[in-house]
């Protein structure tokens, strides 16, 4: 489904990606992990438009997307849930999630999403009414993938989705990311927690000072040397 191929991306004359490469297949998760600064929260950037690779290509269902306009690239079926979650704090939590389906046209369409939100998480649908900056963090991160899938992704990008939650909500919130791969949802996730991604992961790719140096099954990168010796402490 998704293929990129030897992407460089600069920050002004700053190199911050050189020739990263990987691929996602239709119905996996990927996780992509890294230490802050290896170009993680770039290369999803870089594949929803928001930065242009000075070289290199990305292929989405066969199309290149390379550079190409982010509102089109949303319209082709990626969405990109970013680290900041980026909600609309004066609106309610439903006008947050109604402004993630703009991609859609029919009314029951939107309904149908609408549940499927609620369903997956049961306390937006408590909070529907209030304010996206009443709630607490971890609601918020909720309330930033719900919006994400509003707009029913063919590939859904997840950002850090557990960086700054509570242990507690940390395992709610993998066990949400476990409930949409089960749904068969083709999900690229970036994620600080090493152990927890590369579990649920079908497959991995480590990424460091920009660079792709290692890719596998999620279970056998957990057992490499360079995941033990620079994420897990081993």
């Amino acid at each position: 489904m998704l293929k990129v191929n030897q992407i460089k991306v600069h920050y002004g004359r700053i190199p911050a990606l050189h020739e990263v490469s990987f691929e996602v297949k239709e119905g996996e998760l990927v996780a992509m992990v890294g230490a802050n600064g290896a170009g993680k929260s770039t290369t999803l950037k870089a594949i929803v438009g928001a930065l242009r690779p000075v070289s290199g290509n990305i292929e989405f269902n066969g199309i290149d997307i390379t550079g190409k306009n982010s509102a089109k690239i949303v319209r082709l079926g990626i969405t990109y849930v970013p680290e900041a979650r980026h909600i609309f704090g004066p609106l309610t939590v439903e006008e947050n999630l109604l402004l993630g389906a703009f991609t859609l046209d029919s009314k029951h369409d939107i309904e149908e999403r609408l549940d499927h939100v609620y369903q997956l998480f049961p306390k937006l649908n408590e909070r529907r009414t209030q304010k996206g900056e009443t709630l607490s963090g971890g609601e918020q991160q909720m309330l930033a993938i719900g919006r994400g899938l509003m707009s029913n992704p063919k590939l859904l990008m997840l950002d850090e989705p557990s960086l700054g939650l509570m242990p507690k909500l940390v395992t709610e919130m993998f066990k949400a990311i476990s409930l949409l791969k089960e749904e068969g949802r083709t999900i690229l996730l970036v994620e600080q927690n090493v152990r927890e991604a590369l579990e649920l992961a079908d497959r991995g790719y480590i990424l460091q000072t920009g660079r792709t140096i290692s890719s596998g099954q999620g279970t056998e990168l957990l057992e490499s040397e360079i995941v033990k010796k620079a994420f897990l402490g081993l």
